[in-house]
């Protein structure tokens, strides 16, 4: 699964980056990273909470399959 456009532009923010970079133990570059290649860690259960959270997007908005 990856996110889907909607979820990505609505990620890339200063805010929930750092916010990822916490729950991924990760630095923000490998954040960016994974947002512009639409990686798969984005998908993580931790990083999906987040997501729900800031975003307040449903699980249909935020993931589509391959």
């Amino acid at each position: 699964m990856k996110l889907s456009q909607k979820a990505l532009k609505a990620i890339n923010n200063p805010v929930i980056r750092r916010q990822l970079m916490d729950v991924l133990h990760c630095t923000e570059f490998t954040i960016a990273r994974y947002i512009q290649k639409n990686s798969d860690n984005l998908t993580k259960a931790a990083a999906l909470k987040v997501i729900r959270e800031i975003t307040g997007l449903a699980d249909s908005e935020i993931l589509e399959e391959l």
